[in-house]
């Protein structure tokens, strides 16, 4: 049997899932590790931090919601674009 070396295997599912949750409770984003060393320190970093509350976490997500659809941009589908309505709309390509 071979030994397992953290610092080059690739990081296990139960840790990016662990990751995905408390980034999510603490209101943080994560860069996604390429080791299961680089996911474990990550993890004690956010086990350090403090949680927000569900309702902080959801003003903070409408926040950002209403900010990226008053700016529309640039993935935005515009009136133009489509033609017919419902399930018979499609893309106006080369109309």
């Amino acid at each position: 049997m071979q030994a397992i070396d953290e610092h080059t295997e690739k990081p296990r599912s139960d840790q990016l899932h662990d990751l995905r949750l408390l980034a999510d409770a603490c209101g943080e984003s994560f860069a996604y590790p390429s080791t299961s060393a680089e996911a474990e320190a990550e993890l004690q970093r956010l086990r350090g931090r403090q949680q927000s509350d569900f309702a902080e976490r959801a003003i903070d997500r409408r926040a950002v919601d209403d900010g990226m659809a008053a700016r529309g941009g640039a993935a935005r589908v515009r009136d133009s674009e489509i033609v017919g309505y419902g399930s018979s709309a499609h893309w106006a390509v080369g109309q």
